[in-house]
């Protein structure tokens, strides 16, 4: 009996014919994925509130002059950040030199800062530009840096619809924000408003 990888076909047509995809099934992201997809204004959305409160009530790691680093409050792995410029602008090809130089910064120190912190081996760092890109905030631009472990791919979020999560997302801020470099620290001049 052969194993159903070798029986790869294009009979596309039959439910359940094998092909050449081994894939991962997580129904339970449908609920964040379809209930996060809102039309943000300015007004609304989290990503422009976030800097008028308290760092610890915002879960910001770090301000910078045109960009703030936050915790994810629905993180893939603990310790997942965004990287978000204050200005409500959506989309990459909007922004400006500065915003994009300092993101590019921020991404490089938040992987510094996480190697340091918590051992991080790798790193998964990307946007999701549109809905139809998959963005859960599409109206205001954000880089994700997602730690990664060797073996911190279990079953639980498939089988279980549960992620382990090792710390409170407070205690992670606290964490990373007192690792931030001070340098880096010093720049965060952004006012709440």
């Amino acid at each position: 009996m052969s194993d159903a990888r070798d029986c790869i076909t294009d009979d596309f047509e039959l439910p359940g014919v094998p092909d050449a995809f081994q894939r991962l099934w997580t129904p339970h992201r449908r609920a964040y994925v379809s209930g996060g997809q809102r039309d943000y204004t300015e007004s609304s959305c989290p990503f422009c509130s976030a800097p008028r409160r308290e760092d610890e009530e915002s879960l910001i790691v770090h301000r910078g002059h045109s960009v703030f680093v936050v915790l994810n409050l629905y993180p893939y792995n603990p310790g997942h950040v965004l990287i978000c410029p204050y200005r409500h602008v959506a989309n990459y090809d909007e922004a400006t030199d500065e915003e994009i130089d300092e993101m590019a910064r921020c991404t490089r120190t938040a992987m510094t800062v996480l190697r340091a912190s918590s051992n991080a081996a790798g790193f998964n760092i990307g946007m999701n530009q549109g809905k139809v890109g998959g963005a859960g905030i599409a109206a205001h631009l954000h880089q994700h840096v997602v730690p990664r472990w060797n073996g911190d791919t279990n079953f639980l979020p498939i089988v279980a619809g549960t992620k382990a999560v090792t710390q409170t997302l407070s205690e992670i801020r606290e964490l990373l924000a007192g690792a931030w470099p001070a340098e880096h620290a010093a720049h965060g001049v952004a006012s709440r408003d």
